[in-house]
């Protein structure tokens, strides 16, 4: 945390070295129809941009305008590109306890937050290296403490919201607004001090010290609550609270001093004095400026309180009112959070010739844009396919059950062509030859079950991921028990993705009922539609012949008004069938980009701060999806047509049965040649919804592959911060473990003490020992040989002299000892 003299300042965020382009290149490759070569020029500028906004770390005007130009890049790149874009980005914090753990996340809004931190950081920083000892340079420092304030008030309220993920531990609520009251209290420090210097009245200076407190007091209120404000920080900041208290006091003292309310003054300077004391509570813990200011301030309300007593108790005799009874002193805010409009209308100042540059990515289609139309193809698509194509499908379905059901067209085959295979059959079996008939069926359930498959694996490799995220977190919380494992279990932290795992696994649950529906047609008709794919030998041996009939007049009557009817339903099943693929082509050709992109444009000149989503586009899709009301109406045309229709189909049945009557020649060909209809209509039918299993499985690996992917960034991202807090958790028990073992070891030594007391108190009450004296023993005298000297007591100590040598000792030569000389004790 930085500090200089008595006011503080934000520090910076720090992160690593990061190509932003290389991850935007990516995308644009694989998410757009664009090459991303096309914006080569735009690439290396972002990259330039965030490398120079990352280190502008020294307090300057061109570190500003390089942050604000790359966070305005930033907030114009999230109208053209998802958050998660796919670059991770890893910032440190400023502030807190765990500044070397770094946060990553593939969030461009995470990006944002951090380069909107260091701007405020930026501003603050600019503030405190202002000359605060001029007038201007006091309000150069306000202005810029204001904007500091101003861009965290921005993050708080604009921006961490829109993060779509938990904000950084030193960037949350508590912490936000602590920080803006800081630089808000400061800026209203550099107007007291401004205020002080002009020499403005008391009265006024003091209004604008009680403001400085108030804000000190906020902040610091905040900074208790929050986990990211350090414990000198607080301290500073209720020191400065209790200074400028007292500041305030002692100022409106002097104006009750001029206005001769002698009693007040005196209430007010010692109150003044009460505030300097509980400041000076916490002196060990501030720096020696904020001291130096209390210590001075003291001193001149001492100072003051001694006169102001004495002129009372000997002149003025005035009574000295209660505290509870003093007015409350008035406030002056000269502050307010102001954000620079280079943050909060940044999209403004970007163009061509605009103040924060021109916007990169310009020609790039908007990624809502690209929302916008994937939204509007799937609701032309839904429209298409379930409302218009799947009822024409239907009706046709309802007309071939009723034909069926009625024994058509086998019973008019085997009456009009008793012998050989009808034409209409024959056509059937030459279909299904050259689509190779059961073959054809057989590769195209293989080719689901892979896809089913792939999708199964995909979808159970992100549950088993999950599952063991949540054995690894619930094996963590009863290591550690839930006091200190407080993170919320991943169920409660991600429920959208928890969600996934139910819907996906009802999707796959569906479409394998449905497969399973297909699967059991095709064996059904297998051996008949195998029969179909076969030779016209094999069909007529299938389809029996029977004896020419007499027909008579009657009955060829009614066979050609029922044959006309059937052929009526065949003509309008054809005009079906090319009505339905006109309806495709005509979806397929319903290119929606450049009416978007128009629409796009008239809804950012209509509101231009704000980005484009895909929901702004809502009523275009209802005015452009009105041009298919026509096949609507189409359908319940057609609806009402064919029940007209088979009404008459039903009609000349029941006459041809009643004029046929009793004849039972063709009753075994008739039978034979309704089987091979059905089951060329099971094998239609059957293509039909193979190929619509296959769309619906190819969709569907889509959604399973982003749900794999989710899961496994998931569950990265709390392994990472499940080791983070295992290791903080680690060195908490560490250091109880120190703290247990020193309190063991104090428990130890004072149960030794209390067991030695008794034994002290035995040994005091035994009678004293008398100490012995200490004796001299007697001189013995030491005969010494000839010629040899013994020292004795008085002599002195020579070192090196030649024994019995007899020479006189040297003199000292420069004053130096000579050893030769010995040494004598005095």
């Amino acid at each position: 945390m930085t500090s200089t003299g008595n006011i503080l300042s934000i520090p910076f965020r720090r992160t690593h070295n990061l190509l932003l382009s290389d991850a935007i290149k990516k995308y644009i490759s694989t998410k757009y129809d664009q090459h991303p070569d096309t914006f080569a020029r735009d690439l290396e500028i972002i990259d330039q941009l965030r490398k120079d906004a990352v280190t502008s770390l020294e307090p300057h005007a061109s570190g500003v305008r390089k942050l604000q130009q790359y966070a305005a890049q930033l907030v114009w790149m999230g109208g053209k590109f998802p958050v998660d874009i796919g670059a991770d980005f890893t910032w440190y914090p400023a502030l807190g306890y765990h500044t070397t753990q770094a946060h990553t996340e593939n969030n461009l809004r995470f990006e944002l937050v951090n380069v909107l931190f260091n701007l405020a950081a930026m501003y603050s920083q600019i503030a405190i290296s202002s000359n605060r000892a001029t007038s201007d340079g006091l309000k150069s420092a306000a202005a810029n403490f204001c904007s500091a304030a101003g861009v965290i008030a921005y993050l708080k309220t604009d921006i961490i919201p829109e993060l779509r993920s938990s904000p950084p531990e030193d960037m949350d609520n508590l912490t936000l607004e602590s920080l803006e009251h800081l630089m808000l209290a400061q800026a209203q420090e550099c107007f007291w001090q401004k205020a002080v210097k002009d020499g403005l009245k008391d009265q006024s200076i003091a209004k604008l010290a009680a403001k400085v407190s108030d804000l000190y007091s906020e902040a610091g209120d905040w900074a208790l609550k929050s986990d990211s404000v350090s414990s000198e920080w607080i301290h500073h900041i209720n020191a400065k609270h209790h200074h400028f208290a007292a500041a305030a006091q002692y100022r409106a003292a002097c104006d009750c001093l001029e206005k001769n309310k002698y009693g007040e003054e005196i209430a007010r300077l010692r109150d003044s004095l009460n505030c300097i004391n509980e400041a000076l509570k916490g002196a060990r813990y501030v720096n020696k400026a904020v001291l130096s200011d209390l210590n001075g301030l003291r001193t001149r309300v001492v100072e003051y309180l001694k006169r102001a007593e004495k002129d009372n108790d000997t002149i003025y005799l005035l009574p000295e009112p209660a505290k509870s009874e003093l007015k409350i002193l008035d406030r002056a805010s000269m502050v307010a959070s102001r954000v620079p409009k280079e943050v909060s209308h940044s999209q403004e100042m970007l163009g061509d010739r605009g103040e924060l540059g021109k916007p990169l990515f310009a020609k790039l289609v908007p990624y809502s844009v690209h929302v916008a139309a994937s939204i509007y193809a799937d609701r032309r698509d839904k429209l298409v396919n379930n409302s218009i194509i799947a009822e024409l499908e239907a009706l046709t379905l309802k007309a071939h059950e009723l034909l069926s059901s009625l024994n058509l067209p086998g019973s008019l085959q085997a009456l009009e062509k008793p012998l050989g295979l009808p034409p209409g059959l024959a056509s059937h079996a030459q279909e299904i030859r050259q689509a190779n008939g059961v073959h054809r069926l057989q590769s195209t359930i293989a080719d689901t079950e892979k896809l089913k498959t792939n999708n199964r694996g995909l979808y159970q490799e992100g549950v088993d991921l999950l599952r063991q995220e949540a054995g690894e977190d619930e094996a963590a919380r009863r290591k550690y028990g839930t006091h200190q494992w407080r993170r919320q279990a991943g169920q409660d932290a991600v429920p959208k993705l928890y969600a996934q795992v139910n819907d996906i696994d009802g999707y796959l649950k569906q479409a394998e009922n449905s497969d399973g529906l297909v699967k059991n047609r095709v064996r059904e008709n297998e051996s008949l539609i195998r029969l179909l794919g076969g030779t016209d030998r094999d069909l007529e041996d299938y389809v029996p012949s029977s004896r020419r009939a007499s027909v008579t007049p009657k009955v060829e009557r009614e066979v050609n008004i029922l044959r006309a009817t059937v052929n009526e339903v065949s003509r309008v099943e054809s005009r079906r069938r090319k009505k339905i693929e006109v309806l495709r082509q005509k979806a397929k050709e319903d290119d929606v980009n450049s009416e978007l992109l128009r629409e796009a444009g008239r809804l950012e000149r209509a509101s231009p701060m704000q980005p484009l989503v895909a929901s702004q586009f809502e009523s275009f899709f209802d005015e452009r999806l009105q041009k298919y009301d026509v096949d609507e109406g189409d359908v319940k045309r057609d609806a009402s047509e064919q029940q007209r229709l088979l009404q008459r189909v039903t009609d000349a049945n029941t006459a041809f049965q009643s004029a046929k009557r009793g004849d039972v020649s063709s009753k075994e060909r008739e039978q034979a040649l309704q089987n091979l209809e059905n089951a060329y209509m099971a094998y239609k039918e059957i293509l039909r919804n193979l190929d619509t299993g296959r769309k619906f499985w190819n969709d569907l690996s889509a959604i399973t592959t982003r749900f794999r992917d989710e899961c496994r960034n998931f569950v990265y991202t709390r392994r990472s911060g499940a080791q983070a807090q295992e290791g903080e958790l680690a060195d908490a028990m560490a250091g109880l473990r120190i703290q247990q073992a020193n309190n063991s070891n104090l428990l130890n030594q004072k149960a030794a003490q209390q067991h030695a007391a008794p034994l002290a108190r035995m040994v005091q009450q035994q009678e004293p020992l008398a100490a012995p004296l200490p004796q001299r023993p007697a001189a013995t005298r030491v005969e010494s040989q000839p010629g040899v000297k013994v020292w004795q007591e008085g002599m002195p100590i020579v070192f090196g002299a030649a024994t019995g040598s007899g020479a006189a000792p040297q003199k000292a030569v420069d004053g130096r000892w000579d050893p030769s000389g010995g040494v004598r004790f005095r």
